[in-house]
């Protein structure tokens, strides 16, 4: 179910990579992760395909200002592109594709609506793909199966209450220089778990935007039972014909760094506010911050052993270090300005219990 495209293009997608135009980038305002179902036992021993208990269907979607586009989602020499699992991915072996091709009559099918693809605005043929909170419930799936019916909290909206399809139009799909590793996410369940591109895209050349003024654009859906980390590399149109660029890390020229771009599962909506746990309260401050900043433990415990590490987004430990202190409380003073700007997070433990605060670099 894979596309062939000339060189010819691909050199085309190229150029419009590189023809950045001089003036602030503004168009990308967010990358939503949505969580779009965890699936059962039931789910599990009616699918189509490996479908182990507990995988999560992730739904990743552009928050872009009107009038913009969502062109390309690409991998260069200097900004690789990867969606990885520390398990495999889920595709359904019934109707699953590198793309959402399958119809929403079929979409009724076993486990079809939690196939792993990329898109440029659908969620199958005819149908845009929207969050669940902002679906009217109107024409909502019914699954023939008698499955996809787990309400877990966790997921928020039920799938047989809203199911985040809208009928319209959306953006035409190519893919350009990954066939091979799109192998990941086609019509074989559990076939690998790295995605990855240094010269390859996803794109849509018309330019592909939201069915509604908020302007979202649905451009991957993703299920797996491990834990899901991503850095993306996105182009858009901007309204007067010029284009922008926003790339994960290590920007160049006229790109524009975004840590929405990363993304861990694991620390996922993780609140950077303080929070009490096991009577121990973890502050970072200031936050966000150029690098320098301290942390400080407050702790009703007598002479308590702690161990704190700093994680990058991709889940890669950059610094550990283990501190007792009579008092309960300890101060450290932490210096990241040798690394990059972006997402990092503090992982506190002491006596087993584990605090995880999030602090941001500019």
């Amino acid at each position: 179910m894979k596309n062939k495209f000339t060189r010819i293009l691909l050199f085309g997608i190229a150029l419009t990579i590189n023809c950045a135009v001089a003036y602030a980038q503004t168009g990308l305002q967010n990358v939503i992760v949505e969580k779009y179902y965890i699936s059962d036992a039931n789910d599990a021993a009616a699918s189509v395909g490996v479908l182990p208990v507990g995988s999560v269907t992730y739904r990743v979607f552009l928050d872009m200002k009107q009038g913009y586009k969502f062109q390309t989602a690409f991998g260069s020499s200097f900004h690789t592109l990867f969606i990885n699992t520390t398990t495999s991915f889920f595709n359904n072996e019934d109707r699953g594709g590198t793309a959402p091709t399958y119809t929403k009559a079929q979409a009724k099918d076993n486990t079809v609506m939690l196939d792993s693809w990329l898109s440029a605005g659908a969620a199958c043929v005819g149908n845009f793909g929207i969050l669940k909170s902002e679906d009217n419930g109107v024409a909502t799936v019914v699954n023939a199966d008698g499955i996809l019916q787990n309400a877990d909290p966790l997921a928020g909206i039920p799938l047989t209450v809203q199911d985040g399809l809208i009928s319209g139009t959306p953006g035409s799909l190519i893919t350009l220089g990954i066939e091979n590793e799109l192998v990941v996410f086609d019509g074989t369940s559990q076939a690998g778990n790295s995605f990855s591109t240094v010269n390859g895209a996803w794109s849509c050349l018309s330019g592909a935007v939201g069915p509604d003024t908020t302007n979202k654009v649905l451009i991957a859906q993703i299920t797996t039972d491990g834990e899901l980390t991503f850095e993306l590399n996105i182009q858009l149109g901007t309204p007067d014909g010029g284009t922008e660029q926003f790339v994960a890390k290590n920007p160049t020229g006229l790109e524009t760094q975004l840590a929405c771009l990363t993304y861990n599962s694991l620390y996922a909506g993780i609140n950077p506010l303080l929070e009490k746990t096991n009577g121990e309260i973890v502050s970072v401050f200031p936050n966000p911050t150029d690098g320098k900043f301290s942390l400080k433990v407050k702790s009703e415990k007598n002479n308590p052993k702690y161990q704190f590490t700093i994680y990058d987004i991709a889940g890669n430990a950059v610094l550990k270090k283990n501190t007792l202190n009579g008092s309960g409380n300890i101060s450290e003073k932490i210096d990241l300005s040798s690394y990059p700007a972006g997402m990092y997070f503090i992982e506190v433990v002491s006596d087993g219990n584990k605090t995880i605060k999030k602090v941001v670099k500019n």
